[in-house]
């Protein structure tokens, strides 16, 4: 049995159970009914990396994502360069984000492709989670379970954690600051060794639509156990990373 794996299934187990009470929770839409909304975001990365794991080899990235909102649903398509497969990542996700009080539940499946690579590495998970906010902070809690991670790495759980504080007022009067962190751990049931990944940032909105980001990345892998993960020794080092994020 994989390292941590039993502590995984009680969280996830928890946290789906969050997200069955907020499900129970939707409140009544006082306001009229939902509209359905088209929006997008745009980013220029100096790398991309997930869950802590560079996925263009330490080389930038540039990404896109439309998302479809009808009052508590949402749809959404994102994509990306790689390093691997045909160099082209795109993700799809089909979710629900009911609220109960301050927090806001997430209960989605998303599924991870590769085009033009016979979909030897594309693969499904199911998301459950929580966000509490108030007031500047943030504090959240997801839970990512795959059946058969990469088609490689078989039964799989992603456990993560983020807090945010948003400053009030603007920074030189143009800016509007924020701070973030999180942590997660990673399990696979073969083939990979578990590992453990946290970040902090700042980040800085301006123009109403944009935002830059620079953030510290590590992870607890050693040069061996990231190459049997992602087939580089160093795409698990520590690093910072910057982004400019646009949305429309």
């Amino acid at each position: 049995m994989a390292r941590g794996s039993c502590l995984a299934g009680k969280i996830k187990a928890g946290i789906l159970g969050l997200a069955i009470l907020g499900a129970m929770a939707v409140p009544s839409h006082a306001d009229g009914p939902p509209k359905l909304a088209l929006s997008g975001s745009a980013w220029l990365l100096t790398d991309y990396l997930f869950r802590g794991v560079s996925q263009t080899s330490n080389s930038p990235a540039a990404q896109v994502e439309f998302d479809l909102t009808y009052g508590i649903f949402y749809g959404y398509i994102w994509g990306s360069n790689v390093d691997f497969a045909d160099s082209i990542e795109l993700d799809y996700g089909l979710g629900i984000t009911p609220k109960w009080g301050p927090v806001t539940f997430n209960f989605a499946g998303l599924y991870y492709s590769y085009p033009g690579f016979n979909q030897e590495l594309d693969y499904f998970e199911a998301l459950g989670g929580a966000t509490w906010t108030s007031g500047k902070w943030s504090l959240g809690v997801k839970d990512y379970w795959s059946p058969n991670n990469f088609q490689a790495f078989g039964n799989s759980n992603a456990i993560e954690g983020q807090i945010t504080y948003t400053f009030a007022g603007k920074l030189w009067n143009f800016f509007t600051p924020s701070i973030s962190g999180g942590a997660g751990w990673q399990s696979y049931e073969k083939v990979a060794d578990d590992y453990g990944y946290w970040n902090a940032g700042l980040t800085l909105g301006f123009l109403e639509h944009w935002s830059a980001d620079i953030r510290y990345y590590d992870t607890d892998y050693n040069a061996d156990e990231c190459f049997v993960n992602s087939g580089g020794r160093n795409n698990c080092d520590a690093r910072a990373v910057g982004t400019i994020k646009a949305t429309f």
